[in-house]
Order: structure tokens, then sequence, then C-alpha cells
């Protein structure tokens, strides 16, 4: 499902136009990337948990060269599924 698509689900399950269905979508996920940009997190009950997690400096191979590379440390997006999510996955 791509963002059209949701966009479309949306105003169908809340009865309303796509053109205000999508801006509840767009709303929704620009909330998420700022408050992930503050470091902090999203936490959804039943669905998951949006987070930022750092990453270590670590060692790595050029693909091409093989040759030794160090990958800088960074900061990363995770989503972690809350227990409603996962038991509805289950289920179908």
């Amino acid at each position: 499902m791509n963002k059209f698509e949701l966009v479309a689900a949306v105003a169908i399950k809340g009865e309303m136009s796509k053109k205000n269905a999508e801006k509840v979508v767009t709303a929704v996920f620009d909330t998420i990337e700022e408050t992930l940009a503050q470091g902090e997190k999203v936490q959804l009950v039943n669905f998951g948990t949006f987070e930022v997690k750092d990453r270590a400096e670590r060692q790595g191979k050029n693909p091409k060269t093989q040759e030794p590379i160090t990958i800088p440390a960074k900061k990363a997006p995770a989503f972690k599924a809350g227990k409603g999510l996962k038991d509805k996955i289950k289920q179908s």
C-alpha cells in the first residue's frame, strides 16, 4: 500500500473526502517525523512505538574492492510493533 492508497482507505473508513483524509494522513506523518527529530518516542498503544536508535561506529568492507572501511555512527528511525498489532497479524 502506498500513500495514495492509504489516503483512499482512510477516506472510506473515516467517511470523509479524500482531500480531508490526505490532510489527516499528512498531519500524522509530519507529527511523527517532528517528534522523532526532537529525539522523542511516539508510542501508540496496541499499535507500536516509533523511536530513534543510535547506531555505533563499525567496521565494514567496500563491496567492490573488499577494502575495510569505517562506517560512521548515526541515528536511525526504528519501529517496534505492539501486542495488538502482532496479534492482528497472527490472526490473518
